[in-house]
């Protein structure tokens, strides 16, 4: 089932859907925030449901060794590389100019990051966005000086613009009158993932390809640090989903990790990031389609997830299951 067909028919927030190796007893539900106590191992948390596999990755990656950053990143390298993700890597839907362009981020625990951002031509920008962080001194490469690095060191130069991603573009020329689309439930599938060790250690990884039919050379939250994602170990993590527009202008995930940092829980730091969204820009509650959501998890394993309207989903390993689950939203 597709995600955008799935969050239709989802018709209760906090309704969970087992995906993993252990199963909930028929009928059960897990509300946003209420997940059974950390009993240790592995903590998987990501935006929307993007499949089973996705968490799979980060968890093989640890058990075989590898680190948090190798955890991340294998696990959104799936979705960045699946043509029938229509906002994430290949097969994205492109700019106003018709062009594909990406925008990625990864950060440790420790606070060391690296992003790319209006990157063209290679699939796994989250790799890029990696090697920025482990190579050089910076932490953001933009445009052709990232496609430069990228080429650099090996990555292959690729049409991103798929035949689907293609024909949908040039049916939206025919009405658009050149205006970027609307982020909502249809357009929002930026992948935002938070991985924790058995130990309480951290990493996050957050990619797109960004808002539909944007104007060329836009960037939306994903690859900014402290916007699309944050990730301190002595507190905790988040990311975000939405109009990235939203989460740039109150800097979404630092806030909600510093709120965390003084003692609110996960799901009361999303609730208040979304709160001063809209208090800050009005406008934004006054737009019925708005959509804009976070999920966050502390240093104990404890998470949370909130979306302003409903719809967020988002996807939960824990304790050796996975659920995908309907977030609470914040106008009622």
């Amino acid at each position: 089932m597709k995600r955008r067909t799935f969050i239709k028919s989802a018709s209760l927030a906090g309704a969970a859907t087992v995906i993993g190796t252990k199963a909930l007893s028929e009928g059960s539900k897990v509300l946003a925030g209420a997940a059974p106590a950390w009993q240790g191992g592995p903590v998987v948390l990501s935006t929307w449901d993007f499949g089973q596999e996705v968490p799979q990755a980060a968890v093989e990656a640890l058990a075989k060794g590898g680190s948090l950053i190798d955890a991340v990143e294998s696990a959104v390298m799936i979705p960045e590389a699946d043509p029938k993700v229509t906002s994430v890597g290949y097969g994205g839907y492109p700019d106003r100019e018709g062009h594909v362009t990406l925008d990625s981020c990864i950060m440790d625990g420790n606070g060391n990051c690296g992003s790319v951002v209006f990157l063209e031509h290679i699939k796994h920008p989250i790799s890029v966005a990696r090697l920025v962080m482990e190579k050089t001194q910076h932490v953001m490469l933009a445009g052709d000086g990232a496609l430069q690095f990228a080429l650099e060191h090996g990555f292959k130069k690729e049409n991103l613009l798929t035949k689907e991603a293609e024909a949908a573009y040039k049916e939206w020329l025919k009405t658009s009158k050149y205006m970027p689309a609307v982020i909502d439930k249809s357009n929002h599938d930026t992948i935002g993932l938070l991985a924790m060790d058995g130990k309480g250690a951290m990493a996050g990884a957050c990619t797109t390809s960004g808002m539909a039919w944007k104007i060329r050379g836009r960037v939306g939250d994903s690859p900014i640090i402290g916007a699309g994602l944050y990730v301190d170990s002595d507190v905790g993590g988040a990311t975000a989903t939405g109009l990235g527009e939203a989460v740039i202008k109150v800097a979404g995930s630092f806030l909600i990790v510093e709120l965390m940092r003084n003692g609110k829980s996960p799901q009361e730091a999303c609730k208040i990031a979304l709160e001063r969204i809209v208090h800050k820009q009005p406008h934004y509650a006054a737009d019925k389609g708005f959509l804009a959501g976070f999920v966050a998890m502390n240093k104990d394993g404890e998470v949370g997830a909130m979306s302003y309207g409903r719809g967020l989903q988002y996807t939960l390993h824990k304790d050796g299951v996975t659920r995908v689950i309907a977030a609470d939203f914040l106008a009622k």
